[in-house]
């Protein structure tokens, strides 16, 4: 019955002492009770940050000191009509494995993104390992020449620190040259400025966004959170 001994020492003892069952009781701790203050608090930092529970909990705890169980914070959230059960993340799941470099600096991912905010063409530079943006802006095109330029300034920013070794993008036409000429070359300004710096270009495999998936759930909070920020360079930090 994979009862234990102890167990059963704790439910004979009790009977042979009160010649009545054991009454069975709950498992756990007792659940707590969120007091006005830690409620208010809750929902006063979902409205700056818009955000889960998760990082709603990071945040009380960097800001000031206090710990409330990011399941506490959710079911604030839930009361509030401010998020929404999702049955599938009741379920057992499989372990976490994080597909990322060991250093920061050794990969950086490059995307662009059309912004439903403004419509602005948004592009970043974004650390594989640390999830940190190096480099970001909202410019009127998506070209060649802003790729670049914000991954020159990466460079000059952080270099001191370490060398970017390897850069992550799609097959898009600001980082590869997707056609070829008659003696079947093709070189791209992009690549041809990576090469110059001795940086290695990977390519996402084609149709698979997955590759380059940090940076898509990147622009995913860029497009839940951006609106609360006047200007870019706020909504970065």
């Amino acid at each position: 019955m994979k009862v234990s001994i102890r167990t059963v020492n704790r439910v004979w003892g009790h009977w042979m002492k009160n010649k009545e069952p054991l009454a069975p009781k709950k498992f756990g701790r007792p659940k707590k009770s969120l007091g006005e203050s830690e409620v208010n608090l809750i929902l006063e930092i979902h409205k700056e940050q818009n955000s889960g529970a998760r990082l709603i909990e990071k945040i009380i705890e960097q800001r000031y000191g206090r710990h409330i169980p990011h399941n506490a914070i959710h079911q604030v959230l839930l009361e509030n009509g401010l998020a929404n059960e999702d049955k599938q993340k009741k379920k057992r799941r499989k372990p976490w494995i994080r597909y990322e470099r060991k250093h920061s600096l050794t990969a950086v991912h490059l995307d662009w993104h059309t912004s439903r905010f403004n419509g602005k063409e948004v592009c970043v530079v974004l650390g594989d390992s640390s999830r940190f943006i190096l480099a970001g802006g909202e410019f009127s095109a998506a070209t060649t020449d802003n790729s670049i330029a914000l991954v020159r300034r990466a460079i000059d920013d952080f270099g001191e620190i370490r060398k970017i070794k390897e850069v992550v993008t799609d097959h898009g036409s600001q980082f590869f040259a997707n056609k070829s000429d008659k003696n079947g070359e093709s070189e791209c300004a992009f690549g041809l400025f990576l090469a110059d710096n001795k940086i290695k270009h990977i390519l996402a495999r084609v149709k698979h966004p997955q590759t380059n998936g940090k940076i898509e759930k990147w622009f995913h909070t860029y497009e839940k959170s951006r609106k609360l920020f006047d200007d870019f360079d706020k909504f970065l930090n």
